[in-house]
């Protein structure tokens, strides 16, 4: 694994977070990737405004677009919302999702991220089993 990839812990957490959006979805058009990015865009603007959080968005699907070239399609708009032109793009949106949580946790630290992510998903399954495995990761 080189210093690009997000860490089995962020992915982890990127699944968990897929796959309820997943769970959750209504009968929506729209990735569970895009899905978990759009709800994150208000919290993190909050905290790094929003050509932060853009900035943020355009690193990962950066890094993303290295592993799937449907990514390409992708844009990331003015406000930090995504934009697709292609509606394959949205299934290999899960590797979009790991890159911003592996951000995310690079500049904030993990239990920060993990805080964060339970405030937006509060009733996310295993979020408590999330948090000690990140916390005993990080002691490692």
């Amino acid at each position: 694994m080189n210093d690009l990839s997000p860490n089995p812990t962020s992915q982890d957490l990127a699944l968990r977070l897929l796959a309820h959006e997943s769970a959750t979805a209504d009968s929506s058009t729209v990735s569970a990737g895009f899905r978990v990015c759009e709800r994150l865009r208000p919290v993190l603007s909050t905290l790094t405004g929003t050509l932060g959080y853009r900035s943020l968005l355009m690193r990962a699907l950066t890094l993303a677009r290295r592993e799937s070239v449907l990514l390409r399609s992708v844009e990331v708009n003015a406000d930090g919302s995504l934009e697709s032109l292609n509606r394959n793009a949205g299934e290999e949106s899960e590797l979009l999702v790991m890159h911003l949580i592996s951000l995310l946790a690079a500049f904030i630290g993990k239990p920060l991220t993990v805080r964060l992510l339970q405030d937006v998903w509060p009733d996310l399954a295993g979020s408590n089993s999330i948090n000690r495995t990140i916390i005993n990761d990080q002691r490692q």
